[in-house]
């Protein structure tokens, strides 16, 4: 496992081509602006995407090395494109790996997209020339991540005294974890519609379904289950 911070010297005399999924696409076109300099970086960006059907779309047409990968994601999230690629990403040849990039620093999201097959996790707070570092390692197989992120994922997958998978949890979707999230954090549901780029009607059932797997009352108790769990 390599953490990041190295320079990303000697990048140009080596080729990438990548693929960037994230919803904001502002954030896209920074990432673009910071590393798609082909000649000087040697990363090529090959395709965009802003939700989980059209990530899957672009990377089964471009078959990329590394694909940045954000972990919230309208249509089910980072870990669906993980599911929905796993055959290229477990291809004999030329497989296509994948990097979250990602806001979010929270373990549930960081375990999640390792399990799903994800090879590393950078936050937005990285620089540049550390995504450049990072985007290389991956390609050559790499186990890349973040500095702070680092030991927390030894712990959780090398350690025997991490703990066992939440059942509790695994019954939810992608996109049910993510309106409890907010729904623990103390967003409204018009909040939350919005965050996610879906209907408040969409969010109400989301709610209703979490609180029937979860078997709980009402939205103080999920908080209170959430709190316990560490995931808010």
């Amino acid at each position: 496992m390599t953490t990041t911070g190295q320079t990303a010297g000697g990048t140009a005399e080596r080729r990438v081509r990548v693929v960037l999924v994230d919803d904001h696409r502002m954030f896209r076109t920074g990432v673009q602006a910071e590393i798609g300099r082909t000649e000087e970086t040697g990363v090529e960006v090959v395709g965009e995407a802003a939700d989980v059907d059209q990530a899957v779309t672009v990377i089964h047409a471009t078959r990329p090395e590394v694909v940045l990968l954000d972990v919230h994601l309208p249509g089910g999230g980072g870990v669906e494109v993980l599911r929905r690629c796993a055959p290229l990403s477990a291809a004999a040849e030329n497989p296509v790996r994948f990097l979250a990039l990602s806001v979010s620093d929270a373990a549930e999201d960081v375990i999640g997209v390792i399990r799903g097959g994800a090879r590393g996790y950078v936050t937005k707070t990285i620089t540049g020339a550390d995504l450049i570092d990072s985007i290389f390692r991956v390609q050559e197989g790499d186990a890349v991540f973040s500095p702070r992120l680092a030991g927390f994922v030894l712990d959780a997958f090398a350690s025997t005294e991490a703990p066992p998978v939440d059942e509790d949890l695994d019954r939810l979707t992608q996109r049910e974890r993510e309106v409890l999230r907010l729904i623990a954090r103390g967003y409204a549901y018009k909040e939350i519609a919005k965050q996610l780029f879906i209907s408040v009607k969409t969010v109400e059932s989301h709610v209703s379904a979490v609180l029937r797997k979860l078997q709980l009352s009402n939205r103080h108790e999920l908080t209170r289950w959430a709190t316990a769990r560490r995931l808010v």
